[in-house]
């Protein structure tokens, strides 16, 4: 078997999380842990072929659940060639919403772009759900019930997942109400919760959300309390270097949270890659990180796996809006988690965990870059480790 629990699944405890304890954390998903990008995207295309050709005749759209599904999602279409669409907390001018719950989650409102619904509703036979995981199925019923009350074509549903990890309960009332259940690997979680809080949670914690720059740091303490935290030229006061950050526009974006079709946005993606390298040169046999943004994930993927191919050692992960509890045992995930503002919204809590010292940093961001407290409190936190840092963004 390719994957197993093993190499999948990692328990990590959520922070002042009363309605689930444990965080089910992969290490293959290029989201909370660094991961070679290639290793990310075969992974995604790997779960693309567990509905491949189950469909034959059928117009397919997929989607990808915001925000940690978000890349998974469009690896999945692009390798299916669907239309797809992402879930989303962002706010988008001048749309309507479907909206729905996630509810065991930290941030639960969710929605999708009802006016790119309407349109694609029409001529889509079966709607796939793409999940990191799926463990009771409720959030998917919730949208599921949704669509059915908005739309009166008899639309056919399928769920896409990494791990399942459903009860027969559950996975019944799925059978009950005609939803077809892909999944790599089937998971049982009914000790999670109990090896989640076997962890001390002694790791470190940063906080670089502070408005004048400058870093809190301690060992084993979790509560960090809201509060704010501007790059261009950047000084780091604990040891009286200044850092020049490069901050480039690249024009061109195409925005998942929008409805797109899934070789025309992989295509954009590369002409990313292309208008990036046309403005700086790539170095060859260095170690890389790309970061990419909370729901912007996948660009920083692509960029990534890009990178990679010009005999780099590349590793990517994403800002997330997940407070997860670190802890020094070698066998949990994450050790280290670096405090942030969102370069979405200056009031927002993000983390980033486990930064590493590389060669080159790249920060790919759709962030329309007007929350300095966000970007500079990001910028911060990787010069903690790192020296050479670009930031591109999608515009």
């Amino acid at each position: 078997m390719k994957y197993s629990q093993k190499t999948l699944v990692r328990i990590a405890k959520r922070e002042n999380n009363t309605k689930r304890n444990y965080l089910v954390v992969n290490p293959l998903q290029g989201k909370h842990v660094p991961v070679s990008p290639s290793k990310a995207l075969a992974l995604f295309s790997d779960l693309a072929d567990t509905i491949r050709g189950k469909y034959a005749g059928e117009k397919l759209l997929l989607i990808g659940f915001a925000e940690t599904a978000t890349a998974i999602g469009a690896q999945a279409a692009i390798a299916l060639g669907t239309e797809y669409i992402q879930t989303t907390r962002e706010v988008i001018p001048g749309v309507e919403y479907l909206f729905f719950s996630e509810e065991h989650s930290h941030a639960t409102e969710q929605k999708l772009v009802k006016n790119d619904i309407d349109e694609a509703i029409e001529r889509v036979d079966r709607i796939v759900f793409v999940e990191d995981e799926v463990t009771t199925g409720k959030t998917i019923l919730n949208i599921i019930s949704v669509m059915r009350k908005e739309y009166s074509k008899d639309i056919k549903f399928a769920v896409a997942s990494i791990l399942n990890g459903m009860s027969e309960e559950h996975r019944m009332l799925y059978e009950d109400n005609a939803i077809d259940l892909h999944y790599l690997v089937k998971t049982d979680h009914s000790r999670y919760g109990e090896i989640a809080d076997a962890f001390a949670g002694d790791g470190e914690y940063s906080d670089y959300s502070e408005s004048d720059g400058q870093r809190t740091c301690s060992i084993g303490n979790s509560d960090n309390t809201d509060s704010s935290g501007a790059v261009r030229g950047y000084v780091d006061d604990s040891d009286k270097i200044e850092q020049k950050v490069q901050a480039v526009p690249i024009a061109g974006r195409m925005d998942a949270r929008r409805l797109v079709d899934a070789h025309v946005y992989e295509a954009a993606c590369r002409k990313l890659f292309e208008d990036i390298s046309a403005t700086c040169t790539f170095p060859a046999n260095k170690r890389i990180l790309v970061v990419g943004t909370e729901e912007f994930m996948f660009p920083a993927l692509f960029i990534g796996a890009e990178l990679e191919k010009i005999e780099n050692e590349v590793k990517c992960h994403s800002t997330t809006r997940s407070p997860i509890t670190v802890s020094t045992e070698e066998q949990y995930p994450l050790h280290a988690r670096y405090e942030l503002r969102s370069l979405y919204d200056a009031h927002r809590r993000t983390f980033l965990y486990d930064i590493d010292a590389y060669d080159q940093v790249y920060v790919v961001t759709d962030a329309d870059m007007s929350e300095d407290i966000g970007v500079d409190s990001l910028i911060h936190a990787l010069t903690s480790r790192n020296e050479k840092i670009t930031v591109f963004r999608w515009c």
